[in-house]
Parts: C-alpha cells; structure tokens; sequence
C-alpha cells in the first residue's frame, strides 16, 4: 500500500516541478519580454539543472534515499513557493540581478526537481517491484502530473491565482509530500521530529504568504510603479495594473506603461482625429485593441459617427474600463454608449469570420515586444483589415516611437506598403512616452493633412498637425525588411531598438 502512494506522490512532485518552470518562464515572459526567448531559455536551464540533479542524485546512500527526499521536498517547497515573489521583488526594487536571480532559482529548483525521482525509484526498488513494473509506474505519474499542471496553470492557476500565489500553493504540496512520506516511513527515516518541524514551519510561513498575497504582490508593485495601485487583476492575456498618484491615473500592462491621464489625449488626439476629420463622411469605425475606450471617447465626439465596433481581446479590459468609477469618468463612459459594439475576441479571428465594411479602423495593440504582439502587425493582418475598409476609407496604426524605436516604426510602415496600402507616417510628443509615431494608411493615394477641425480639441491644431507630418533628421525614413509571420523581423527590430535605449 505505502508503495502506491509513494507513487502517487510522482503525480504531485511532477505537478510541482513544471509549475515552477511555468512561473519561471510566466514571469520572465512579462518583466522582459520577448516570449521565445525567455521560455527557452528557462526550459533549457530547467533541464539541464535536472540532468545535473539526477546525477548528483547516485551520491546518496541507499539507506539514506528517504531522508534525503523529505528533505529535497522541503528546500524545492521553500524555494520554488516563494519563487515568484522573490523574482517580482527582485524585478521592482532592484532590476539589473533580475536575470541572476531567475537563472539561480531555475537551476536550484531543477536541481532539486531533477534528484526527486531517481530517489523515489531507489526506495520503490528496496520493495523488490519489478523494474519494469518500476520504471512504468514512476514515469505514468510524472508524465501525467505534468499533463495536468500544463493544462490547468493557463486555463484557472494563473488568471484566478495570479503568479505568486500559483507559486505558494505549489510550494504547499511539496511540503504536505514531505510531511506525508516522513508520517509513513517514520520508521525508516533519522531524525523525523526535526524534520516534522522544519516541515511545519516552512508550511505555516507559506500558508501565511499563500493569505497575504495580495499585500505582498502590491508591496512589490509599489517598488515597480512607484505609486499607489488602486487595481491589479492577471488575466488569462496579461498583468492589468492601474496607479494613482494625485490626479493621474496610469494603465500598466505587464509593467509596461500604456497610458498616463495627464497627456494621454495628445496620444488619442493624434491616433484618431488626423483620420476622420479628413472624412466627414464616415459612418463606421472599427477599433482594434484600445480596450480603455480612450479611443472610442474621441472618435465618438464626431456626430456623423453612427456605429464603433471595439474588438479587444480581453474582457477583463473592457470590464474594468466600463465599470471602475474613475476609469469610466476618464473615458467619458464611451464603452457602454448605444452606438459602441464591444467583442471580446481575437483581432484576427473577428476580421476572419466578419464581412462588416468600415470607414475607418484605428489599430490601437501594445508595442510588438513578442511574437504573439508581433503577428498583430504583420503583412496577412495588414490585408485582413484592408478587406475591411471601404475603397476610400483609411486605417491608422500606432506604430512605437520613431525616435528610439526607429527599426520598428519604419518596419511596420515597410509592413503596411507590403499589404498593397499607401502610408502617410507621422509623429507627436507625449511627455509619458516622448517622441510618439503613428502611420495613416489608405487604399487610395489622395490625403491630405487636415488644416482645420470642427471640434474642439485640447492638443491638436492645424500647425501642430502640420509638424506631425515632416520627419527632422534625426527620425528620417529607414528602408526594412517588412513584418512577415514566418520571420516576425519586426519584434527582432523591437528588441535591438529597446535594448539600445536601455543600455
């Protein structure tokens, strides 16, 4: 019987091993960026710290293969519980030893992880089973323990529990393994009262932090964002974390900024009225991203407007955005107006199994810092919206900045040209992001910047609208390989221009 249950105990040591490869790889994937890269090199350093683990693992002494699991099971509980929050305190108050401090977690968990099962077959193996009943048993669990880790942390782990508790509770089964296996082979096993209590005690500290997640995880937001989070939420897409300080509200998303209330209009401004004041006669927008329903709050000032359509691929943006009492006041309830549609869907499936027309489509995505952004300004993106625009109909695309992400801007105007569109590339000044750029695009070849508009504005007037279209020197045109989805050249241009900046 105590076989079987060893066994089991696979189940849930796999489970956990992969959680923290998943966290490690979550985590590194939000605060750094680019996807591909971060998950492959965790995975890779995850395994290679396994292989180092289970060979390691031949050292220990038969009679001691139990102990040392209790023990194992105990500093991978520990170390992999608080992972997660060790490396977003990490990321928020200190920064450069962030990658240090990811890679030494991921080697001292995969080390730990890599020891457990050839230990647990060792003890199997003293109760005289077959081996090949042995090995089939031990790795059957491990595997599914993986499958059913790899399944539940995207789908309810990370969006319910968000990182760091996901970590603690991970952290929690390896401990309550340990205390269960030194509670069945107490017999067999030295000291078991001194390891009851270090179980015991690493089990309450992480209950503990496991009940205080929330105070622990704006402790750490607060040293990322340097004010006061009035509403952090992880969904399924992404880390939505709203700040206040005084008056100004901020939007983070994945600790990067995406708007700041005291200029953001000079941002909405610039997307959206060089388009439609050179169409008094659109009827139709369609919004692609903008899910803050800033946007839809100056493209509504139009009164020829008669429907927007918002595709935002999550609805916990639009939730928060139609129903927080400041955030809706910033956006002038623009998301629940009767002549705004909300669908809470994939870009470029909604334009797929769609056959609307529009006048007008103002592309508002996060900068393409990763592949799953990168695809969103590519050149069969680019010629699925064109088949959604009327003949003399325009789209606007924010395009980063043309000033320290010059390889990008001049790259998805490279993209737009290559789906068959005119480009009409121009820029303004947000103090929160500095030099900004956005590129107007059009099946037809005749616009022109508009030298008046007929509603009131805070930013925008026909000199400044002027300047937005002429490039100075230092921001001329580059010629780039355009964005295809088999090369992604667009989010390597994104990388080399940021990592540039920052260093």
């Amino acid at each position: 019987m105590l076989d079987r249950l060893l066994v089991f105990s696979v189940f849930i040591v796999a489970s956990c091993g992969l959680a923290y490869e998943l966290i490690a790889g979550a985590m590194s994937s939000y605060l750094l960026g680019d996807s591909l890269l971060q998950f492959s090199s965790v995975i890779g350093c995850y395994l290679f710290a396994m292989g180092i683990g289970s060979h390691c693992s031949k050292y220990i002494k038969d009679e001691d293969a139990l102990s040392r699991f209790i023990d194992i099971e105990l500093l991978i509980g520990l170390i992999g519980g608080i992972s997660a929050l060790i490396l977003f305190a990490v990321f928020a108050w200190l920064s450069s030893p962030f990658r240090s401090v990811l890679y030494a977690l991921v080697l001292l968990i995969g080390m730990g992880v890599g020891m457990e099962i050839p230990l647990v077959m060792r003890v199997l193996d003293r109760q005289q089973l077959a081996l090949k009943d042995l090995v089939s048993r031990v790795l059957t669990f491990d595997y599914l323990g993986a499958l059913a880790v790899s399944l539940l942390f995207p789908l309810v782990l990370a969006p319910h529990l968000g990182m760091i508790r996901t970590g603690l509770l991970f952290g929690i089964f390896n401990v309550l393994i340990a205390l269960w296996t030194a509670h069945c082979f107490q017999a067999q096993i030295k000291q078991v009262t001194a390891k009851r209590v270090r179980g015991g005690v690493i089990l309450g500290g992480l209950i503990l932090a496991f009940v205080s997640a929330d105070q622990l995880t704006k402790w750490a937001e607060k040293g990322l964002f340097g004010d006061e989070t009035i509403f952090s939420h992880t969904s399924p897409y992404q880390r939505l974390v709203v700040t206040q300080w005084k008056d100004d509200l901020r939007l983070y998303i994945n600790g990067n900024l995406q708007f700041s209330s005291k200029d953001e209009h000079r941002y909405h401004e610039s997307l959206v009225h060089p388009l439609l004041s050179s169409q008094p006669w659109a009827k139709r927008v369609l919004v692609l991203g903008g899910g803050d329903g800033l946007a839809v709050r100056e493209i509504l000032k139009y009164p020829n407007i008669k429907q927007v359509v918002l595709v935002d691929l999550d609805p916990e943006m639009t939730k928060l955005f139609s129903t927080a009492e400041r955030l809706v006041k910033l956006n002038q309830h623009s998301l629940t107006n009767p002549r705004v549609k909300v669908f809470n869907q994939d870009a470029g499936q909604w334009l797929e199994s769609n056959t609307e027309m529009f006048d007008a489509i103002i592309v508002d995505f996060p900068d393409p810092s990763n592949y799953a952004l990168g695809k969103l300004y590519s050149v069969p993106m680019f010629e699925l919206m064109q088949k959604h625009l009327a003949w003399h109909g325009r789209l606007v695309v924010q395009s980063t900045s043309p000033y320290f992400a010059p390889r990008s801007y001049w790259c998805i105007d490279a993209t737009l040209k290559e789906a068959g569109l005119n480009t009409w590339p121009y820029h303004t000044y947000v103090p929160s992001f500095g030099e900004w750029g956005y590129i107007l695009a059009g099946k037809t070849a005749d616009f022109v910047p508009p030298n008046q508009y007929a509603i009131p504005l805070r930013y925008l007037d026909p000199v400044e609208t002027k300047r937005m279209f002429s490039f100075p020197a230092d921001m001329k045109p580059m010629k780039m390989i355009p964005n295809r989805l088999d090369n992604q050249s667009l989010v390597h241009y994104f990388e080399q221009d940021w990592h540039q900046v920052i260093r």
